[in-house]
C-alpha cells in the first residue's frame, strides 16, 4: 500500500499543467505569437520545462481588471474573411458518424459579451426596450491552422447584456478581445446540407419529390430551429435519392431582417442564412399542381391559414399536442408529450447520431428552442425531458450558461436599436383578410382592411426614431394595402408602470372618424386619452388606454370594425 508521502507532491513544487491543444502549448512556452497577441500573463520558466504559478490574489485581481489586448499589429497577415456573431472557446468535436460527405471547413467569426451592470433585465414582465440600446460591433476574423484543424482567431466586441456568474466567465477573464475558437464539424454539414438543397429548389427539384418541412407562421426560435433540424434529419434516415427533404422558413425573407434574435442565433451557430429558403422563395402550388409535393408539419397538427389549400399534401405531422385533432389522412404523426419539439429532436439526434451533438453551433440550436419554450426551464409544463436534454446540450450555451444564453436571446427578441420604422412595424405584425366584392369577371379575392403592429415602446419615440417617421408608417400601410394601421404599444415608465398606447393611421380622416365613434361606443373596454404629438397627419391619432387592456381586446375590436367595412 502506497504512503501518502508518494501520492501528494512535495512541497514548494509548482503544478505543471499541460495541454495537448497547440492554443494551449504556445500559452505555456510563453510564446503568444502562434495566437497572434502579445502576452498579458506572466509565466515563470525554469530551465527547459515550462510551468504556470498563480497566486490566490492573482486570480482575485483579474475578476476586477481589464486587459486590452491589442491584436492590430498582429493580424495584417492574414486574409479577411466574413464575420459571424458569438463567443466560443477551443473545443475539439469528434468525427461524425453520419453519412460521409465532404466536410469543409469554414472560416469563422465571433462576438463577446460583457455585462454592464447599468442594464437589468430581471423584470421579466417589462420590454428590454426601456433600457439602453444594445450597441455591437461585427468584427473580422483570422484563420489559424493547428496540427491540420481550423481555429479562429478573432477580436471580440461587447455585447451590452448582463449576464449571470459563471465559472467560464471567471477563467476567461472580465472581458477578454481575443480568443481562439475550434470549428463546428457538425455545422458544417449542416451548412452544406442547406446550400445544396437550396441548389436543387433553384433548378426546380427535377426528377424527385419536393419533402418540404414547414412550420408554423409564428416566427419564433423554436419553429426555426425544429424546422431546420428536423427536415436535416430526415435527410440523413431517410437515404431515399427520390426525395429533396427541404427546410422552408414561413416567412417572407424581407421580414427576417427584423427579427433580431433568429438572425443573432444563426450567426452564432455559424449557420448560413443565405443558403436557407424562405416562403416567398419558392411556389409549393407548383409542386402541389404536378404532384410532387409532401408537406411535414412541424410545432402544430393544422397547415398554417396561408397555406390551407395545400393541407391534402400534408404526409407527416411532427410534435403535436396530444388531443389535438389531425387530417385523417395522416398516419405518421409524432406527439410532443408536453415538452418542446426541440427536446423531441435532441433526443433523436442523441439515439441515432450522439457525436454531432458535441458541436457548439449544433447543440446552442437546439438548446435555443428548448430554452424559450421552456422559459428557461421554469414553465409549469415544462418536463423532465425538457431538463434532460438542457443539460445534455449546456456545451451549446458555452460561457454564457444555460441563464445568460436565454437572457441574451430575450434581450433580442425585443432589440430594435438597429432597425428602421418599417422594419419596427413589420417585426410583430399581423392583419386580417376577408373575402371581397367580386370584380367585373364575377371573381372574389381576399382583402385586408386593417392590420396591427404591436411595438415595446412608447408611440412618441417611434416617431422621433426617424425624421420622416410618419411618412414611413403611411408607406408600410401602403404596402400591405390596409385601410386602418393600429400601431399597439407596451412598456413600462419610469417607475415600473405598465402603460399601452395607440397610434391609428387611415385612409382618410372619414375613415379615422370612423373608427374613433367605434371605439367611443366600446369605452367601457377601450377607454382612450388623446396624446397631444406633435407632426401627426391629419388621418393619425394618438391616444393612451387608460385602463389595462390586452392586446387581444384590442385585436378582436379592430376584427369587428374590419367586418363593418365594405369592400
Amino acid at each position: 500500500m502506497r504512503s501518502p508521502d508518494d501520492i501528494l507532491p512535495p512541497q514548494g513544487e509548482p503544478h505543471v499543467h499541460s495541454r495537448e491543444n497547440p492554443f494551449f502549448n504556445g500559452l505555456l512556452r510563453g510564446d503568444t505569437r502562434s495566437i497572434g497577441m502579445d502576452s498579458a500573463f506572466e509565466f515563470p520558466v525554469s530551465g527547459s520545462g515550462q510551468s504556470l504559478s498563480r497566486s490566490a490574489s492573482d486570480i482575485g485581481n483579474t475578476r476586477g481588471r481589464n486587459f486590452v489586448l491589442d491584436a492590430s499589429k498582429h493580424v495584417a497577415d492574414f486574409p479577411e474573411e466574413d464575420s459571424f456573431s458569438d463567443v466560443l472557446e477551443p473545443f475539439a468535436l469528434p468525427s461524425s458518424g453520419l453519412k460521409s460527405k465532404d466536410a469543409r471547413s469554414t472560416s469563422l467569426s465571433f462576438q463577446s459579451v460583457q455585462s454592464d451592470s447599468s442594464i437589468g433585465l430581471d423584470d421579466q414582465t417589462g420590454s428590454p426596450e426601456s433600457n439602453s440600446c444594445l450597441n455591437e460591433e461585427w468584427e473580422n476574423f483570422h484563420v489559424l491552422d493547428f496540427s491540420q484543424r481550423s481555429f479562429a482567431e478573432r477580436k471580440s466586441s461587447q455585447l451590452r447584456v448582463p449576464l449571470p456568474q459563471s465559472a467560464a466567465s471567471f477563467y476567461n477573464g472580465v472581458s477578454p478581445l481575443m480568443e481562439i475558437v475550434e470549428s463546428c464539424q457538425g455545422i458544417e454539414r449542416l451548412n452544406l446540407y442547406l446550400k445544396e438543397r437550396r441548389d436543387d429548389v433553384s433548378a426546380g427539384v427535377p426528377g424527385r419529390f419536393l419533402h418540404a418541412v414547414i412550420g408554423q407562421d409564428s416566427s419564433d426560435v423554436g419553429s426555426l430551429a425544429a424546422t431546420i433540424m428536423y427536415a436535416f434529419y430526415l435527410t440523413e434516415t431517410l437515404g431515399d435519392d427520390q426525395i429533396c427533404t427541404v427546410p422552408v422558413i414561413n416567412m417572407r425573407r424581407a421580414d427576417f431582417s427584423s427579427h433580431v434574435d433568429l438572425k443573432w442565433l444563426l450567426h452564432s451557430c455559424q449557420i448560413d442564412e443565405a443558403s436557407l429558403v424562405f416562403i416567398d422563395e419558392i411556389d409549393l402550388s407548383y409542386y402541389d399542381l404536378y404532384g410532387s409535393l409532401k408537406l411535414v408539419l412541424v410545432n402544430g397538427h393544422k397547415i398554417p391559414l396561408k397555406q390551407e389549400a395545400l393541407k391534402e399534401a400534408v404526409v407527416e405531422i411532427f410534435s403535436c399536442r396530444k388531443g389535438e385533432s389531425v387530417y385523417p389522412w395522416v398516419r405518421d404523426v409524432t406527439f410532443a408529450q408536453d415538452c418542446s419539439s426541440c427536446t423531441l429532436l435532441a433526443e433523436k439526434f442523441a439515439l441515432n447520431f450522439p457525436q454531432i451533438l458535441a458541436g457548439r453551433g449544433f447543440s446552442r440550436l437546439l438548446l435555443s428552442g428548448i430554452l424559450l419554450d421552456t422559459a428557461n426551464l421554469s414553465l409549469p409544463h415544462c418536463t423532465s425531458k425538457d431538463k434532460y436534454m438542457a443539460t445534455l446540450l449546456i456545451n451549446g450555451a458555452g460561457r454564457f450558461g444555460c441563464d445568460g444564453l436565454y437572457q441574451i436571446l430575450r434581450y433580442k427578441m425585443y432589440d430594435v436599436s438597429d432597425l428602421k420604422v418599417t422594419e419596427i412595424l413589420r417585426k410583430d405584425f399581423k392583419k386580417w383578410t376577408r373575402i371581397g366584392n367580386p370584380d367585373t369577371a364575377g371573381l372574389r379575392f381576399s382583402v385586408s382592411h386593417v392590420g396591427m403592429s404591436s411595438i415595446g415602446m412608447p408611440v412618441g419615440q417611434l416617431l422621433d426614431r426617424e425624421d420622416s417617421s410618419t411618412q414611413e408608417i403611411k408607406l408600410f400601410q401602403q404596402l400591405e394595402k390596409l385601410r386602418v394601421l393600429t400601431i399597439v404599444s407596451g412598456y413600462y415608465d419610469v417607475d415600473k408602470n405598465f402603460k399601452r398606447e395607440i397610434l391609428v393611421s387611415a385612409e382618410s380622416v372619414e375613415l379615422k372618424k370612423n373608427l374613433l365613434h367605434f371605439f367611443n361606443s366600446n369605452a367601457s373596454q377601450l377607454p382612450l386619452k388623446v396624446l397631444p404629438l406633435p407632426g401627426l397627419r391629419n388621418e393619425m391619432s394618438a391616444f393612451e388606454i387608460n385602463k389595462f387592456t390586452t392586446r387581444k381586446n384590442v385585436e378582436r375590436l379592430l376584427e369587428e370594425f374590419g367586418n363593418t367595412l365594405k369592400g
